[in-house]
């Protein structure tokens, strides 16, 4: 039985080729899932802290339209990136990473935003000076970005 050395390692080599290639495909996928993931946290967050700013604004019957603008601008700039990086994939590895509702990270957090306002906010803006919650991305004052 005559064997072709030559033809085997040929082959050999074409298929880690091939593999080399598939592992990288992979890894740049799961990149750009860990990359949707993040974007949907960070939309959800600006969503919650548009909500609370509006119901704010609203409950000291006062307007601040400059500031809710910059929330919305800052969420549609999110849900952009979100939809150029979910293009990037196929339908299949994009309905992975969609958040399902009980998947929402606002709904482990709801109990700690109740115990919220008991507490003092720590931060103050950089800009004016003004107490700002934590997690805010803007000041309720000046509408500076923080």
């Amino acid at each position: 039985m005559d064997f072709d050395f030559n033809k085997i390692k040929e082959m050999g080599l074409e298929y880690a080729e091939k593999g080399k290639n598939a592992a990288k495909d992979l890894a740049e996928k799961g990149k750009t899932q860990a990359l949707i993931v993040n974007e949907q946290g960070k939309l959800l967050k600006a969503q919650r802290q548009l909500g609370a700013l509006v119901y704010s604004l609203a409950k000291g019957k006062e307007e601040n339209q400059p500031l809710v603008d910059k929330y919305i601008e800052m969420i549609d700039s999110i849900e952009g990136e979100i939809a150029r990086l979910k293009d990037s994939l196929t339908p299949a590895e994009t309905a992975e990473v969609e958040f399902t509702e009980a998947e929402e990270p606002a709904a482990e957090e709801a109990p700690a935003a109740e115990a919220a306002p008991a507490e003092k906010p720590r931060k103050t803006c950089p800009q004016c000076g003004a107490p700002v919650s934590d997690d805010a991305l803007f000041c309720n004052k000046c509408g500076a970005q923080l």
